[in-house]
């Protein structure tokens, strides 16, 4: 079963897979939004820290 995510603004993702970005060989991270859009985000970027309200949070939280 895939990994879920919980973005900070509260949607929810699925980790497809990790790819690397042909241009400069970045890992970059597939995901699929509940809507069944698929996207995709520096692994670095997704994997982050946020602030909000002055809190640092992850940008992604994984759900069990």
């Amino acid at each position: 079963m895939a990994q879920r995510y919980r973005h900070y603004k509260g949607g929810l993702y699925e980790l497809v897979c990790e790819a690397t970005q042909e241009a400069d060989l970045r890992p970059v991270i597939v995901y699929r939004a509940a809507n069944g859009t698929v996207w995709t985000r520096p692994k670095d970027v997704f994997f982050e820290l946020v602030e909000v309200d002055g809190v640092k949070v992850p940008r992604f939280t994984p759900l069990d």
